[in-house]
């Protein structure tokens, strides 16, 4: 009896300690859930939550006497947000926008001037910028005024951009002795082909909202006034569906800017293979035959 009672014990102590265990766990995924969405006083963002499930996070930047001006201090800010937000499940999409007057004028000028060829290559300079571009959740930029330079640059950084009727795009690097560093020559021919690339960087002249949207750098144009409420709903939209195919989709447009088209079909078709062995391929495709909307688990 006594061993029994012994053995009992110890199985009640072993219980318990797997139950302080998880709860532990719990507790700390809680914490995470809380510190990577909870408001963070940044010096040159804002950053908060929009939509009805507040499962779209906005980060505006907020330099408006440098008309958003990117210093070092504004790109490390977007980083960080980007880290909090990314490690936050309840967040589905991310909107970067600027004022109606200003995305972003460029970068910080005034800060770039001192700088020698030894010290950018020392300290690899710009390379800390492209936190967006790795961002696996879907970015938006809602582009409102100016977009110039690296302002243009960290538009095309994002998967997608909506342009606010006044918004006018360009790569001004050429009246300043310099060229693009942060994607601009890059990116523009991929979005846009080689001549208008050529003429944008070339020359330093600004386009229009529409001439953006006709090239293809721009998907959609709006209002200025209603253009974040519009990133927001396409946010709230790709936020309906199962985090993890969003993921894999993003992955495998993204490879089209990098494979030949042969490598990038076999790419695609191995993603499109690899979600049958997800819960929500199933679940989508069930829920489809069954007539009833799909209940995702991100699985």
């Amino acid at each position: 009896m006594a061993n029994i009672g012994r053995l009992l014990a110890s199985r009640v102590a072993g219980q318990l300690v797997r139950n302080v265990a998880t709860n532990q766990q719990q507790q700390q995924a809680n914490l995470l859930r809380f510190y990577s969405s909870a408001p963070k006083a940044y010096e040159f963002i804002k950053a908060e939550l929009a939509g009805e499930k507040k499962n779209v996070a906005v980060i505006t930047l907020n330099r408006p006497k440098a008309l958003n001006a990117l210093c070092n201090g504004l790109v490390a800010e977007i980083s960080d947000a980007l880290d909090r937000y990314e490690a936050d499940d309840s967040i589905g999409a991310i909107v970067i926008t600027g004022s109606e007057k200003a995305f972003a004028a460029g970068a910080d000028i005034k800060e770039m001037q001192p700088n020698t060829y030894a010290k950018c290559i020392n300290t690899d300079f710009l390379a800390n910028w492209t936190r967006v571009a790795k961002a696996q959740k879907p970015v938006i930029a809602a582009v409102n005024g100016y977009a110039l330079g690296g302002g243009c640059e960290l538009a095309m950084m994002c998967d997608i951009i909506y342009a606010g009727d006044k918004a006018r795009f360009g790569q001004p690097e050429i009246a300043l002795g310099t060229i693009p560093g942060a994607g601009g020559s890059q990116r523009t021919t991929r979005a846009m082909g080689k001549s208008k690339a050529m003429e944008m960087c070339l020359t330093g002249n600004m386009i229009t909202a529409e001439e953006a949207e006709r090239s293809g750098l721009v998907s959609k144009v709006f209002p200025a006034e209603k253009l974040v409420e519009e990133a927001v709903k396409l946010g709230e939209k790709i936020s309906t569906f199962s985090p993890l195919i969003v993921r894999l989709c993003k992955e495998a447009v993204n490879a089209s800017y990098e494979m030949s088209l042969n490598e990038g079909l076999r790419f695609e078709r191995r993603h499109f293979h690899a979600t049958f062995s997800t819960k929500d391929r199933l679940e989508g495709m069930t829920a489809f035959v069954e007539k009833r909307a799909p209940k995702f688990s991100n699985e």
